[in-house]
Order: structure tokens, then C-alpha cells, then sequence
């Protein structure tokens, strides 16, 4: 049951100690993993993601009381998760190098191999989720990973771990650790570690990425983002203001791609803002495990004064609270302590205000008009993120030359925040770099090796 403001479960951090506990036990667990077939590996995963499709309903109803988001969405982040393990058992299978003729009968080989032990370190937004598309392409590869959730949601990950065991993989090839900052410090710094994943925010991410220069560990970075979603005056608008809701509402707006700088053509800006201010106003809060729920609670208290905090200061430099950004409080009162907030609208904005330029991580949607395509281009791209960005258009051309001049890694015609497992995701400038999901990741999981191969005498220039 939902019990807003109550203490779920206490868990131990783990230490220095634990950690290393971690890292060896994947380490031995990586070296039969390692010397397995891609199909023997693919076995093992497929069997992973039934379980998971199996459990679909129980999973879901954990990440919920987990994160808080509405039981609606939280099966479909279990339906994404099963589907990449799936997605990477079916490429563990054809993952291979090449053959290349040389001179004289001579010739080269590459293979593609396994890294070692990764560690991935997660986000609260989308906890199961994260893990899968971070252990997903890791598993595929042969390797190990040790994953560190976040201390706000530590729970549905180590229901992955146990799903992992009783599916077939080695003892300790998929290990959880719990605990926050200083954790992730004794991860990022060991020795025996040979990969670093990590979702969250830009701050941690640059250290992340400082520790791992002294180990001169690869890393990939899924970070923050203030992306930019841009309507024109010739888009189907009852999609469109659909798409604005998709792009700014999921998972109470904690979402790292959300498209919250809407740019929107003038010529429709009252229509589009009404529209807008209409459907978010039906948005159903409340306990997230009812079915009607679409929105449910934030994940903590700070988190929500912070996202309150942001609406203040945009009153102050002159913004319009069209709808929302008040505290709510469900009927239910069980549910009065539950950190819920009523979903924002801001008009009257401007590209230089704090709501405008700062990622709030809230359920706070800015407006922004804009005349000419150009303008909105340069506009757009006004920003130090890049991880996602949005048009809608029934101009086929127009919609092509608009995400062909985003600097933005994810983006998105006519729809918003749809991530299918084979299709890349990741980031520009300071949203990140590397991939996940799609044949991309495997890139970012595995290293090549060369071997050249002399078929006469050794050419010497001695």
C-alpha cells in the first residue's frame, strides 16, 4: 500500500568493503560469463526478460511505491526493460568482427571483446528501467556489472539481481550495492573496475568523470537536458498539445529528455496555450497505484521545495502561472503527507529566465512564442544540454531541416519521449556522451582487438 512520508526500508550503505566484496565476486563471475557463446549468453537473457514479462504486474506495483510515479506508467517501463534484455540477447548471439585480406595471402581479424566489470549507477526516475538498459548490453557483451541504484529508490533493482540468478547467470555476474555519493566514490575508483555508466545530473557527471581520469576508465554519461520543443503553426494541434504533455508530464516530470522549453509559432499561440492549459488541468493526481492515476507523487520532499522554489522565482522575474505548480492534497488521507503537486503551465516566458534556462526536474511546462523558423532555430540551441528536442509539423521538409539543425542527440518529429530499445539514446555538449539501447551501446560495453596475421617471411628493414 501507499503510505506517503513513511520510511519504506532502511538499507545498509555499502562500504569500501562491500564494494570490493562486489568487485570480485562479478570478477569471478565475468570469467565464465566471459569464455560462454553469445547464444549460450542469449539463453541466460532471454530467460531474464520472461520472468520479467511474467512479473510484469508485481514489478510494476514495487517501482511505484519505489519512485511514486502511477502504476500506468510503471508497466510500461517493466515492458521496456524486458523488451531490451531481449533486444541484446538477440544481438549476443551475432556479435563478431571481421576479416580483412592482406598482401600475399597475408591477413587481419578483429574480435570484439568484453570489457571486464562495468558499473552502472542509476537514476531514481526510472529505476528497473535503468538497470536493464545498463545490464542489457553489459551481459550481451560478457561482461560483469556491479550497479549502484539511487539511495531514493534502492528496492526494484535488487528484485533485477535475484531475476538475473534464477534465470542462469554466473554467482555475482549482476551485483547490487546500495548507498549514495561516497559509494559511487569507492566504485568509480577501484581498481578492478573497467567501465563506468552513469544517469543523473550534470554536477555528479563531471565528477564521475574526474574520478574515472585517474583510472583512465571509459565512461558514458546520461545527463540533464532543457530540451526544446517546437510547434508550428502547421502542426495537427490536438497531437501536438498532446506531445507537450507527453514531453513535460511522465513520471511527475522527472524525466531527463522532457522537452520543457515549448516554442510555439504565434500565430497559434492562444489556441495551443488554452488547449494546453485545458488538458493539463484533467491530469488525475493521486495515489499512483489506482488505475485512473496519471500522476502521482514526487520522490521526496527537498526535491518538491526545489521544484516550488523554481515556480516562486519564475513569478518574481515576471512569468505567468497559467495552471498548476500548487501543493495538492489528495482526499484519500492516507495520502496528506504525499510530496503532490499540481502539473504547471507558464506563460509569459522568456529565454533568460532561471525556468527557462535551468533544468527543474518538475512537472513545470514553460511557453515560449516564437515567429520565424530561424529564430526559433538559434533559440533552440541557446543552451549548454543537448540531450533531446521536439517538432511538430505536417511540412515533411521543414520537420527533416529542423532536427537536422537541433544540436541535440534524441530527437523527435510529430511525437515526444517514445525511447524503443533499438533505437540510440543519448546526449550532445553537456547532456553527455556514448549511447545506450540500439546496436550503438554495443560499442560502449565491448573493445576491439586487432590481430594481424603474416602469411611469408617477415619483411625486415634490417
Amino acid at each position: 500500500k501507499m503510505c506517503p512520508g513513511r520510511m519504506l526500508c532502511k538499507l545498509p550503505c555499502s562500504g569500501e568493503k562491500e564494494v570490493d566484496l562486489a568487485v570480485q565476486s562479478a570478477k569471478a563471475a565475468f570469467k565464465i560469463w566471459s569464455q560462454m557463446s553469445g547464444m549460450e549468453r542469449c539463453r541466460v537473457m532471454l530467460e531474464a526478460a520472461r520472468i520479467i514479462r511474467e512479473q510484469r504486474e508485481e514489478i510494476a506495483t514495487m517501482e511505484t511505491i519505489n519512485n511514486g510515479k502511477s502504476i500506468f506508467e510503471a508497466r510500461v517501463d517493466i515492458d521496456i526493460s524486458w523488451q531490451c534484455l531481449e533486444y541484446y540477447a538477440g544481438l549476443a548471439g551475432s556479435l563478431a568482427g571481421e576479416h580483412i585480406q592482406l598482401p600475399g595471402g597475408s591477413f587481419g581479424y578483429t574480435r570484439r571483446e568484453p570489457l571486464g566489470v562495468c558499473v552502472g549507477i542509476g537514476a531514481w526516475n526510472y529505476p528497473f528501467q535503468i538497470a536493464c538498459w545498463k545490464s542489457g548490453p553489459a551481459l550481451a557483451c560478457g561482461n560483469a556489472m556491479v550497479f549502484k541504484p539511487s539511495p531514493f529508490t534502492p528496492i526494484s533493482v535488487v528484485r533485477l539481481a535475484e531475476i538475473f540468478t534464477e534465470a542462469g547467470v554466473p554467482k555475482g555476474l549482476f551485483n547490487v550495492v546500495q548507498g549514495g555519493a561516497a559509494t559511487g566514490q569507492f566504485l568509480c575508483q577501484h581498481p578492478d573496475v573497467a567501465k563506468i555508466s552513469f544517469t543523473g545530473s550534470v554536477p555528479t557527471g563531471m565528477k564521475i568523470m574526474e574520478m574515472a581520469a585517474k583510472g583512465i576508465k571509459p565512461v558514458t554519461l546520461e545527463l540533464g537536458g532543457k530540451s526544446p520543443l517546437i510547434i508550428f503553426s502547421d502542426c495537427d494541434l490536438d497531437n501536438a498539445v498532446k506531445g507537450a504533455l507527453m514531453a513535460n508530464f511522465l513520471t511527475q516530470g522527472e524525466v531527463c529528455c522532457n522537452g520543457t522549453r515549448v516554442f510555439v509559432e504565434r500565430k497559434i499561440l492562444d489556441t495551443f496555450t488554452k488547449e494546453v492549459v485545458k488538458c493539463t488541468q484533467k491530469i488525475k493526481i493521486g495515489d499512483p497505484l489506482l488505475e485512473d492515476t496519471r500522476m502521482g507523487a514526487l520522490i521526496n520532499r527537498p526535491h518538491l521545495n526545489r521544484v516550488q522554489g523554481f515556480i516562486k522565482q519564475a513569478k518574481e522575474q515576471g512569468a505567468e502561472v497559467l495552471c498548476g505548480g500548487d501543493l495538492y492534497v489528495p482526499d484519500d488521507p492516507k495520502l496528506k503527507n504525499g510530496y503532490y503537486m499540481r502539473p504547471c503551465v507558464l506563460g509569459n516566458c522568456k529565454d533568460d529566465m532561471t525556468c527557462v534556462k535551468e533544468e527543474i526536474f518538475g512537472p513545470v511546462m514553460a511557453i515560449l512564442p516564437f515567429d520565424t523558423e530561424e529564430e526559433v532555430m538559434e533559440r533552440a540551441n541557446a543552451t549548454k544540454f543537448g540531450l533531446a528536442g521536439g517538432v511538430f509539423t505536417r511540412d515533411i521538409q521543414k520537420a527533416h531541416r529542423v532536427v537536422a539543425a537541433l544540436k541535440a542527440g534524441m530527437c523527435f518529429i510529430n511525437n515526444y519521449n517514445v525511447s524503443p530499445v533499438e533505437l540510440p539514446f543519448g546526449g550532445y555538449k553537456s547532456s553527455g556522451f556514448g549511447r545506450e539501447n540500439g546496436r550503438a551501446a554495443i560499442e560502449y560495453y565491448s573493445q576491439l582487438k586487432t590481430v594481424c596475421v603474416e602469411m611469408g617471411d617477415v619483411e625486415s628493414v634490417f
